[in-house]
Formats: C-alpha cells, structure tokens, sequence
C-alpha cells in the first residue's frame, strides 16, 4: 500500500480492487487463535464458519496475506494451515543444529 499516493491496493496494481474494509487488531487476533486451534487444513468458507463474528471475503484475504507473509500459516490448495511453533525445545534445536 502507497501511503504518499493515497493508493489503497493491495496488491500493487495486479488488480484495481480497492480495499474497502481494513481488519483491526481483534479480527486478526480471533482468525489467528481459530487457525492455532484446527487440526488440520481449513478451507476459506470453513474458517469464516468457525469464526464467533462475521467477516468480509477481502478483510479475510488481507488478514490471511498478512499471516503468510509473517511465516505464521501456509495457505495452500488443500487449505489453510497453521505453521508457527514457538516451543524453546524447538527454537534450541535449530539453534544448535547444523546448516547443510
């Protein structure tokens, strides 16, 4: 998004879609939580089922770019995944192990 030009696209001029409803902190807050607790892949329609509120089909995209932008999710043809995994066990293990 270009601030300075007053550009609200989000995807840089692919497509002149303007974004009409921007997510707040809660939404994106309650879509992650509602990803952390699936068990598996979740398609788009499933995950909005599971959400306690309604949400646009664009609020809904913006958030879920932001996810995978962030390495938090990987949102493939099969759905939708949670793939963020804060455990220190982890986090030593990467630490400690070796690049090949």
């Amino acid at each position: 998004m270009d601030m300075k030009n007053g550009d609200t696209n989000t995807n840089n001029g692919e497509n002149d879609t303007e974004v009409l409803h921007y997510p707040n902190l809660k939404t994106i807050l309650v879509v992650e939580e509602t990803l952390k607790n699936a068990e598996k892949a979740i398609n788009r329609e499933e995950l909005k089922r599971r959400l306690p509120m309604q949400i646009m089909h664009q609020t809904l995209n913006i958030i879920l770019e932001y996810l995978e932008g962030k390495g938090l999710i990987i949102d493939g043809h099969k759905g939708i995944l949670w793939t963020h995994n804060d455990s220190p066990k982890l986090l030593e293990a990467i630490r400690r192990g070796t690049e090949i």
